[in-house]
């Protein structure tokens, strides 16, 4: 477990540096932007990663939120338990989960009905002939049709949403001192950070493959944005009230005087 030690240091030290933190948020945006850019341009010649079938986005991105909460429910009540063990702080901690749920559940629900209101049922993929017939995606979609609406990127939204909710609930392993752990308890808590450091790192780089190769401009940036407002909304404003589930706890237990 030594190597492991090794990553989670490495990881621990690159997520300590402000600028990391500070920016990370914004890469979501550049990306977004330029992604688009070579996008409309055809700057990208066609990969593996260009079909929807790729494995990454069948066996991760389209149950993305589900691997989110897989590894971080585990690590958020390992981590927050170093601090405090008290029942109405790790309910208030696990309440983030709840919350985030929420704001995704909510947000690609928008979406879908969005979609279904601006939209058609189309013959074919020509775009030619409307099908009055059907009033939703779904049920054009299950009669072999086309839909098209203003579809608003979920892939965008998710990917960004998930990446920055995992870096937000991640940030106790800077200040927690795992050696005054016992072996195994530290064991899974350093496995579930480099997982969770990977699975950020499959995030980003499927939302820069979103960026480059599906959907329309607007369509990304909207998703982008409404995947960083989420996220500020609710780490950067409410979260900071009394009457919240409250930020992810930052100092060692013998400093942590506000949650003992």
């Amino acid at each position: 477990m030594a190597t492991v030690d090794v990553i989670v240091d490495n990881l621990v030290s690159l997520w300590r540096i402000p600028a990391v933190r500070q920016n990370f948020p914004w890469m979501f945006l550049l990306i977004s932007a330029v992604g688009s850019i070579g996008k409309e341009l055809e700057l990208v010649p066609q990969t593996y990663f260009s079909s929807s079938r790729n494995a990454l986005n069948v066996y991760f991105v389209k149950v993305s939120w589900g691997w989110t909460l897989l590894l971080l429910t585990p690590f958020l009540l390992l981590s927050n338990s170093s601090f405090s063990r008290s029942v109405s702080f790790l309910g208030r901690r696990l309440l983030s989960l709840v919350v985030a749920t929420a704001v995704w559940y909510v947000c690609t629900e928008t979406f879908f009905y969005i979609e279904d209101a601006t939209g058609s049922c189309f013959e074919d993929d020509g775009l030619t002939v409307v099908n009055a017939e059907f009033t939703s995606k779904a049920s054009c979609r299950r009669a072999g049709h086309y839909w098209h609406g203003y579809d608003i990127s979920g892939h965008s939204f998710i990917l960004a949403y998930s990446s920055l909710f995992i870096m937000e609930e991640i940030a106790p392993m800077a200040s927690l001192k795992t050696a005054t752990l016992s072996a195994l308890p530290r064991a899974v808590l350093n496995l579930l950070y480099v997982a969770l450091n990977l699975i950020v790192i499959i995030w980003v780089w499927m939302f820069a493959c979103t960026s480059v190769y599906f959907h329309d401009p607007s369509h990304k940036l909207l998703g982008t944005i409404c995947g960083l407002l989420g996220w500020f909304l609710t780490y950067r404003v409410w979260y900071l009230s009394p009457l919240s589930p409250g930020l992810p706890p930052q100092r060692h237990p013998k400093e942590q005087k506000q949650h003992a």
